[in-house]
């Protein structure tokens, strides 16, 4: 036979072609669920960057009034809404003894929040008034004052009481 196929290169033709596509199919399934984890992943990881990119607070003032509560009053400077304000945490106490408060109470020390204006959310521009309870009133002394919201984002400062 010249110039024709035969029988034998036609069988051994498609069963390369069928090992091909079955091979095909197996790299195709076995990368394809990694891919989609790591496009899932590099989704969230940007999600959380541009969050922390976006979100910002500034301390704007903090007061005393010889009673044990302390006002701390705190700027949404950034783009971002922040969520779940009560997750953050809140940093007080002397400039070289400071301890993390916890939220809500009844226990002293305890801080709670009041956004001013009447807003239910923590937008760009609004304040929100934390208030931290203590057992007693301050003495003479620095104060630090750090405010970490829940995506990390922070700012501190220091006061005196005289």
């Amino acid at each position: 036979m010249s110039g024709g196929i035969t029988i034998d290169k036609a069988i051994a033709t498609v069963l390369l072609i069928i090992g091909g596509v079955i091979v095909s199919l197996a790299i195709f399934n076995g990368l394809y669920p990694a891919i989609m984890r790591s496009s899932s992943s590099i989704t969230s990881a940007t999600s959380k960057v541009s969050d922390r990119i976006e979100s910002r607070i500034q301390i704007i003032q903090v007061g005393e009034n010889g009673t044990s509560d302390v006002q701390i009053w705190v700027k949404n400077v950034g783009t971002a809404d922040i969520d779940s304000v009560g997750r953050s945490d809140i940093f007080f106490g002397p400039d070289d003894d400071f301890y993390r408060v916890d939220y809500g109470g009844p226990a002293t020390p305890y801080w709670d929040y009041q956004l001013e204006g009447g807003y239910s959310e923590w937008r760009q521009t609004i304040t929100c008034k934390i208030t931290v309870h203590l057992a007693s009133p301050l003495s003479a002394d620095t104060y630090l004052v750090k405010v970490v919201i829940p995506n990390g984002i922070y700012d501190s400062t220091t006061f005196s009481v005289d």
